[in-house]
């Protein structure tokens, strides 16, 4: 998506986006009585009692105030339990919980609706006509308001936990991960990092220090077809830039307000996003197990939980389609397997290589990986499988512990054959 396509998509996703529309629709809907009267029969307004609407809209006004402000406590308890029990970098994805942005933007909603409602009722706005279509509404959003409640108990049962906290790093890492592994480059032309010595090149540098959260390809594209010049990216989105570091090199000399506009497609912040950035999931879901490794925590089935999950990422079906260069005047050096294995299992089979079970997990996962794609992964797994056994038998110190390890490990002397890997 475009830069102000993202801009917007984030923007949507805040906590006070919704909880903003929800208030300003409240009002309207309020509001919408005083408007249609007119066009109410005299003779119903006799259904509703005088003082029947008043004293419902004082008892939601109450409620409402005091239940958002009981789910407000619970929300921070949820990420404050998050951010020390499982890491802090997953803490954005419960902010950005749909479930929980419709609850609290209904509950003020709902509140804001019976204020204007008794304001207006005290000011003599609305009338007999204008009562009837006021209580009419308050019961659908009294409705509205129980559902709400049913399912804000039911999502509370699972909300902040270890699981649901791990669930949506890997939901969050799919998607991007499957896009990465489709196109390593994102769909420019591969490059191996070696500027053209026949071709002039010059270097953007950004103005700030940050993460690269995200980056506006078309933008980029666009500008070089335009200008009939090649753009070497240096930077991808997750990479840490400042500015000593070139964002890109062009082919051809570049004016000051060139040179902005092609800063204009890097938006970088202070810390990474999980959109185009594969390797920061990764990395999460690895601090998870490491936390979880922890002799403060000391829960290596959480370890194990998130060893199957990288299993279940890696195992997308993605073929490579790097070939393919959607953005051909734009080049790009290709996502290497290597370093989302080294983002994933290495804190893993660092902080757990004194535990068997872990260890066992480990192995398997890797040797599973192998299997699913030799091609791709199995040069990788074998890397990190040896690596994690060398570890083990460093930290090991039962003897029976390392035997096992080493039997499990053995699939590694046949990686290279597709029939070692399948019999072993």
């Amino acid at each position: 998506m475009s830069k102000t396509q993202w801009l917007i998509h984030r923007l949507t996703r805040q906590l006070w986006f919704r909880s903003s529309l929800f208030a300003v629709l409240a009002i309207i809907t309020a509001l919408v009585a005083i408007a249609i009267k007119p066009f109410i029969p005299v003779s119903v307004s006799g259904i509703v009692g005088s003082d029947a609407v008043d004293k419902i809209l004082a008892i939601l006004a109450s409620s409402m105030l005091a239940v958002t402000t009981f789910s407000l406590n619970i929300m921070v308890s949820a990420y404050n339990s998050a951010s020390s029990s499982v890491t802090p970098r997953a803490t954005v994805l419960l902010l950005e919980d749909g479930t929980t942005q419709n609850v609290l933007a209904t509950f003020i909603g709902s509140f804001l609706y019976s204020l204007v409602g008794i304001i207006a009722l005290g000011m003599g706005a609305y009338g007999s006509q204008g009562r009837v279509v006021l209580f009419f509404v308050t019961l659908a959003v009294i409705a509205m308001i129980v559902i709400t409640l049913l399912r804000w108990i039911q999502h509370l049962a699972q909300f902040g936990r270890m699981s649901d906290t791990s669930r949506r790093v890997e939901e969050a890492t799919t998607v991007a991960l499957h896009n990465r592994l489709q196109q390593p480059c994102m769909g420019c032309a591969y490059w191996n990092g070696i500027l053209p010595e026949t071709a002039f090149s010059q270097s953007v540098y950004p103005l700030k220090t940050g993460y690269l959260q995200h980056l506006d390809l078309q933008h980029l594209y666009d500008f070089a077809k335009e200008s009939g010049c090649n753009l070497y990216l240096a930077a991808q989105p997750g990479s840490f830039v400042h500015c000593g570091a070139p964002l890109l090199w062009c082919s051809q000399p570049l004016s000051a307000d060139e040179q902005q506009i092609l800063r204009n497609a890097f938006t970088l912040g202070e810390q990474r996003s999980f959109e185009q950035d594969p390797r920061f999931g990764l990395c999460v879901l690895s601090e998870i197990a490491s936390r979880a490794l922890s002799p403060a925590v000391n829960d290596p089935g959480t370890a194990i939980d998130i060893i199957g999950r990288a299993v279940r990422l890696f195992s997308l079906p993605a073929p490579a389609d790097s070939a393919t260069a959607h953005y051909s005047q734009l080049f790009m050096r290709p996502t290497q397997i290597s370093d989302m294995f080294d983002d994933m299992f290495t804190g893993i089979a660092r902080d757990g290589a004194a535990l068997v079970e872990v260890q066992l997990r480990l192995q398997k996962a890797l040797h599973a990986l192998a299997m699913i794609d030799p091609h791709r992964y199995a040069t990788d797994a074998k890397r990190h499988a040896q690596l994690a056994l060398t570890r083990a038998n460093v930290a090991m110190t039962c003897e029976a512990d390392k035997d096992a390890v080493e039997r499990v490990s053995r699939w590694q002397i046949d990686a290279d054959s597709a029939d070692g890997l399948l019999n072993s």
